[in-house]
């Protein structure tokens, strides 16, 4: 790997990293140099996390690092948050040795199901549901979704799940930012994000300084 593109520690440097090799030196977060900031306009998010999920030390490290809280912990089955909650939510499963519970928009699951109405960020009434036949009081539940935003998303599901007497063992995401919702859900559960704390800020506000220097490699 050249000098130019030699990771440091705390600097983000979007898309510029092969998804085909590691670096020598994997510190916590380094995966997150796979993702690319959108190019393709306002109605799309800010941010692409799926091209870490390319990477096999990506994704393999990502996982670790997620899981480095709950060591030790009693987790019973991991659930993942329609849709990309599914991508880390059943590679966590898979490494911890668990069930993966799905938590679907309403509509596509074909058994008995218990269902939570809620409004999003920008007043759009939604709809989420998870099956009933193996929920059960004091069931401990690893709740996982790619990125918490608003939070709407992942309060709803804490508050589906909690309703059928599931216990909340932590809450894993890619990165929880720092809003309203976001603040309850980090004081009030226990939760991991690779996120490092010096760019929580830049996370927050949508926006890297190093995405000036982000060059796509598309054609």
């Amino acid at each position: 790997m050249n000098r130019e593109n030699a990771l440091v520690p705390g600097f983000l440097k979007l898309g510029d990293m092969d998804v085909w090799s590691a670096p020598e030196e994997r510190h916590k977060g380094w995966y997150l140099h796979l993702m690319v900031p959108n190019t393709k306009g306002e109605s799309y998010a800010w941010l692409d996390p799926s091209r870490l999920y390319c990477s096999t030390e990506g994704l393999q490290d990502c996982v670790k690092d997620l899981l480095q809280p709950f060591q030790g912990d009693s987790i019973d089955i991991v659930a993942g948050i329609d849709a990309m909650g599914f991508v880390l939510g059943s590679s966590i499963a898979t490494f911890l040795n668990k069930g993966f519970l799905v938590i679907r928009k309403a509509g596509h699951l074909c058994v008995t199901t218990k269902a939570l109405s809620f409004s999003d960020y920008s007043g759009t009434e939604k709809t989420i549901e998870v099956r009933t036949d193996i929920l059960k009081k004091g069931l401990r539940v690893l709740l996982v979704d790619q990125w918490i935003e608003t939070g709407g998303t992942m309060k709803a599901a804490i508050k589906l799940l909690e309703d059928q007497g599931v216990v909340i063992a932590g809450i894993a995401a890619i990165c929880i930012e720092n809003s309203e919702v976001g603040k309850w859900i980090k004081e009030n559960y226990k939760c991991s994000h690779c996120v490092p704390e010096h760019l929580q800020g830049e996370f927050d506000a949508h926006y890297l300084k190093s995405f000036a220097l982000y060059h796509s490699n598309s054609p």
